[in-house]
């Protein structure tokens, strides 16, 4: 059996004097964290409200295609994001994330709707120059499997201050269960301030990707 890898992941951490990579899927409390994830294959975008420090509701959507465009599905989803564990040192921070989504399913091979499950689970570790994550997502529906999860690893090319701009590299390598054959590898640059993120990269199937984060 194929273990799936892709990607769930991002935010700002805003706290401390310096901005780090990224955090996880929510901001601070009562913020409104907006993302998106744009390629070929896999659209994705979505926002989401925290209600406390750890604990957002959001909604968004997820269009997603094979590999030879002969299956196309759309998934509109209501999700809950929690901080299941922060791990705080003097120059560094780890999170240990969990995210459950649920709503309809539509698409090619499918007779109207199906409801589709979407429960995940994501962690990081970040400094002010290098950071890593790995996330997993299960998605589920009746007769349908496109699971995915993610690796990720970059650096920072320099330190900055809080409220300045620091460029990123980041390597991700991510597998969509039953859509794609391979395993996705896509460098990217990543441009990072207190608020926001920008990354654009080209993977290993010359595919352009443009991601992108913004805090309220």
């Amino acid at each position: 059996m194929r273990r799936g890898f892709a990607k769930l992941a991002a935010a700002l951490l805003l706290a401390a004097c310096v901005p780090l990579a990224q955090a996880g899927p929510m901001g601070f409390k009562d913020s409104v964290m907006a993302m998106g994830d744009f390629g070929p294959n896999w659209r994705e975008g979505w926002a989401n409200y925290a209600f406390t420090p750890r604990d957002a509701v959001g909604a968004g959507g997820v269009w997603m295609r094979s590999d030879d465009k002969r299956i196309t599905r759309e998934f509109a989803e209501v999700n809950y994001t929690r901080l299941v564990k922060r791990w705080n040192a003097e120059h560094s921070q780890g999170n240990l994330w969990f995210v459950l989504g649920a709503g309809p399913l539509r698409g090619t091979g499918l007779d109207g709707t199906r409801t589709m499950l979407a429960p995940g689970i994501s962690a990081d570790w970040e400094t002010t120059r290098l950071y890593f994550s790995a996330a997993a997502r299960l998605y589920r529906a009746s007769g349908v499997n496109h699971d995915y999860a993610s690796l990720r690893a970059g650096f920072s090319f320099y330190e900055v201050d809080y409220d300045e701009v620091q460029p990123w590299f980041i390597l991700e390598a991510r597998r969509m269960r039953g859509l794609s054959d391979r395993t996705e590898i896509t460098p990217m640059l990543r441009v990072v301030q207190n608020r926001y993120f920008v990354e654009a990269g080209v993977n290993n199937s010359r595919q352009a990707r443009l991601n992108f984060m913004y805090i309220f």
